[in-house]
């Protein structure tokens, strides 16, 4: 008899005992199975010990930030992670995308939109590692595609630029996969958001922005002045060709 698939393990790391209390009772209720941390050294002790599938975590927390939480398990792993805010911290949430959260929620948060944002981004972290196995390339992409100073090779998930070989997470990498093969073409924000993350993605669009911004960083001569990857007011962006 095949045995019973296991339930998707969530940190839940999370002070507030009002919002810990209703996630423990809602999570459980969605066939998720808990585990809680209420501070930042808990947290990181929690997920060494628990190996989560997901982690939902609070950006204000006591004796570590949610922000240097984050940067820590992004050492060790690319498990996906929901960053939660109060209103008036949303610039904090920014800084955990900066260094590796895949989305973030603001309270207050209506329940059921939380749980599309986990299960989205579940899927599409399960959706990397099939692309990222052994042989397979960016999208169904293979051959080089070389824009100016700017040569990637989608086969080998490599980035080379102005002659300097350049670290790319595959999000980033992806998204820029889709600019060079639309060089000179402007993308909206909407088409970016599906070809890089899917057509089921509920998140805010600070997302793509955040990575747009990683990506200048690493492509641009002057990032604050970007002439590669501008952006059409309005409209979206385009990759110069």
């Amino acid at each position: 008899m095949d045995s019973a698939p296991k339930p998707t393990k969530v940190l839940v790391v999370e002070d507030e005992e009002s919002f810990l209390e209703a996630l423990r009772i809602g999570l459980g209720r969605e066939g998720f199975a808990i585990d809680v941390a209420r501070d930042g050294v808990e947290a990181l002790a929690r997920f060494d010990a628990g190996d989560p599938d997901i982690v939902l975590l609070d950006v204000m927390l006591p004796r570590i930030s949610g922000i240097d939480v984050c940067r820590e398990i992004r050492r060790k792993s690319d498990v996906p992670i929901i960053m939660v805010s109060a209103k008036g911290e949303e610039i904090d949430a920014v800084v955990g995308l900066e260094v590796g959260a895949d989305d973030y929620v603001t309270k207050p948060y209506r329940f059921r939109e939380l749980v599309a944002r986990m299960r989205s981004v579940l899927r599409r972290s399960a959706a990397d590692e099939t692309v990222s196995e052994p042989g397979a390339s960016s999208g169904e992409l293979s051959a080089p595609i070389e824009v100016g100073d700017v040569r990637i090779d989608p086969g080998r998930h490599e980035v080379v630029v102005r002659g300097m070989p350049v670290d790319m997470p595959l999000k980033e990498f992806d998204l820029l996969v889709a600019l060079t093969t639309n060089a000179g073409r402007v993308l909206t924000r909407d088409q970016l958001i599906d070809k890089v993350w899917g057509h089921d993605y509920v998140g805010d669009t600070k997302t793509l922005d955040v990575h747009i911004k990683r990506l200048r960083n690493k492509v641009e001569v002057d990032p604050s002045t970007p002439v590669l990857i501008v952006t059409i007011r309005g409209l979206g962006y385009k990759f110069s060709d």
